[in-house]
């Protein structure tokens, strides 16, 4: 037998009604989703998604570009936009 608990969570009231839509969508409620996303964190350990920045990168990849701007400023050389857009996403 398992031993339920409560869980109360912040979120914004947009994502949250956006969230319950998708599930309804599937047959589910938000609870059974949330327990859904929870249990495969336990499962695997890990998320069931690569987060991303509000940029769209990994926060290692936002990281390291920022580490090569800084290095980049600081030693002088400078790109245009052209050329940053080609070394980073080519």
């Amino acid at each position: 037998m398992s031993t339920k608990t409560t869980i109360n969570v912040r979120t914004e009231l947009a994502i949250k009604r956006e969230a319950q839509r998708v599930f309804k969508r599937m047959g589910l409620d938000l609870s059974t989703g949330v327990n859904m996303y929870l249990s495969r964190v336990a499962q695997d350990k890990a998320m069931p998604f690569v987060p991303r920045t509000v940029n769209g990168f990994t926060p290692e990849y936002e990281a390291q570009m920022i580490r090569e701007t800084e290095y980049a400023e600081k030693y002088g050389k400078r790109y245009t936009a052209d050329q940053v857009m080609k070394e980073f996403f080519s």
